[in-house]
């Protein structure tokens, strides 16, 4: 009889939990403009994602924000096709938490850039906790990013991240 492989318990590999401002995702009600955020990261082991965790700083509008993920080329400033999503249906009391997007397994390399780009897929507009540093210290594990409806393309930042968690099992 064959013993069932018992799957181990998903670990954090990268977790960036500063969190000193705030960077606003969706619709805000009187602006015609969709928000969007993401952060860029450089797998540091392999292994099988589970989740990854974002910091829920404010919740002004509840809804439903999606998350995708995937491969990022770091030289040209551009992420590849989804390798995979989840969605999270962001309520008032999510205020100043962590709030988790349990992914389908995806096997993650060591030493590959991913990202992750989140949005509202209605009127949830939420406020995710990122860390500001100063010149002198840049994040050297990825880039975050944010855009809009006007401007999908967006910027990337060295002196900001946000405040996040990935999980892999070994």
């Amino acid at each position: 009889m064959e013993t069932p492989k018992i799957s181990p318990r998903p670990l954090p590999v990268l977790t960036q939990t500063e969190n000193n401002t705030t960077l606003w995702v969706g619709h805000f009600q009187n602006d015609p403009d969709d928000h969007f955020a993401g952060q860029t990261f450089n797998c540091p082991s392999e292994g099988q994602l589970d989740n990854i965790q974002v910091y829920s700083a404010s919740v002004h509008h509840e809804g439903e924000l999606q998350m995708t993920l995937h491969e990022f080329n770091t030289e040209l400033k551009s992420w590849g096709d989804p390798i995979a999503s989840s969605t999270f249906e962001i309520e008032k009391n999510d205020n100043a938490r962590w709030i988790r997007f349990s992914l389908p397994p995806v096997d993650l390399r060591k030493g590959t850039t991913y990202g992750f780009r989140i949005n509202s897929a209605g009127e949830a507009m939420v406020g995710l906790g990122e860390a500001a540093t100063n010149t002198r210290k840049p994040f050297t594990f990825g880039h975050e990013w944010n855009a809009d409806s006007r401007n999908l393309i967006g910027h990337f930042f060295s002196y900001f991240s946000l405040a996040f968690k990935v999980e892999l099992s070994a």
